[in-house]
C-alpha cells in the first residue's frame, strides 16, 4: 500500500525528527528514565535537610539538569548519591535496577542497612560501582560477576561488629568475568577463603588490576607470589 503524504506536511515532519534530534543530542531524559529515578526517590528515605540531591528531584524539571544524574541519548548514564543520608533498604524490586544504561553509580556513605540485592547483576555497562561504608552487610552476591564492564569496584565497609560487615564466600566466582577491572576495594570484608587461594584467583582472573585494597579483611598470611 502506497500512501501519498502532502507537501504542506514535510515540515510538520521534519520539526518532528529536528525535536527528536534534540532531545538526544542535548542529554535529555526520556519520560521512562525521568519516571523510574522518581520512583527510586519515592522509595528512599532521606532527611530533607541534609539532601542536596534527592531531595531536589521532581517532576517539574527535566532529570538531567538533577544533581548527582547524567544522561545520554536520552538514558540515565551516571547516578551518583554519596553522603545522600538514605536509610532504607535496597532490594530486588527497585527500579534502579531498570536503569540499564546506567555506567557509574555511586550510593557510597548512605545507611542500607540491608544486603546487596542480587539484580546489582542486571546493570550489566556498569563500569564504576561505588558502595564504599553505604551499611550493606552479608553475602556479596556472585551475580556481580556479571558486571564485565567494571574497570572499578569498592565494596569497603567500616563496620568492626561480626555479622554487620560484607562476606565474600568465593572470591573467585565474584570476579571471574571482571577481566577489565583496575580496582579493587574490599576493606573490612569477610573473605573466606584459603588466603593463597584467593590471591591466585586474583592473579589470573583480573590480569588489569592495578589497585587492590584489603585492610580489616580478616586473612591471616602473607601475600602470594603469584599475586
Amino acid at each position: 500500500m502506497r500512501i501519498n503524504i502532502p507537501p504542506f506536511s514535510l515540515p510538520f515532519i521534519c520539526l518532528i525528527q529536528l525535536g527528536i534530534w534534540t532531545l538526544v543530542a542535548s542529554g535529555e531524559c526520556l519520560g521512562s528514565q525521568q519516571s523510574l529515578l522518581l520512583q527510586f526517590k519515592n522509595s528512599l528515605g532521606f532527611p530533607s535537610n541534609h539532601s542536596r540531591k534527592l531531595v531536589n528531584w521532581n517532576e517539574s524539571s527535566d532529570c538531567w539538569s538533577w544533581e548527582g544524574v547524567a544522561c545520554k541519548e536520552g538514558r540515565v548514564t551516571h547516578l551518583e548519591l554519596s553522603g545522600e543520608g538514605v536509610y532504607s533498604k535496597l532490594d530486588n524490586s527497585s527500579t534502579l535496577f531498570d536503569l540499564q544504561h546506567l555506567k557509574r553509580l555511586d550510593l557510597s556513605d548512605n545507611n542500607f542497612s540491608s544486603t546487596i540485592p542480587s539484580r546489582i547483576g542486571d546493570l550489566t555497562n556498569l563500569n564504576h560501582r561505588n558502595l564504599s561504608f553505604a551499611s550493606f552487610w552479608g553475602e556479596v552476591p556472585v551475580a556481580i560477576s556479571c558486571l564485565r564492564n567494571l574497570v572499578t569496584l569498592d565494596l569497603s565497609s567500616n563496620s568492626v561488629l561480626e555479622g554487620t560487615n560484607l562476606v565474600i564466600r568465593n572470591l573467585s566466582a565474584l570476579v571471574q568475568n571482571l577481566s577489565k577491572l583496575q580496582e579493587l576495594h574490599l576493606d573490612g570484608s569477610n573473605i573466606s577463603a584459603p588466603w593463597n587461594g584467593w590471591c591466585q584467583a586474583l592473579s589470573s582472573l583480573l590480569p588489569n588490576l592495578r589497585v587492590l585494597s584489603l585492610s580489616c579483611c580478616y586473612v591471616p598470611g602473607p601475600l602470594d607470589e603469584s599475586l
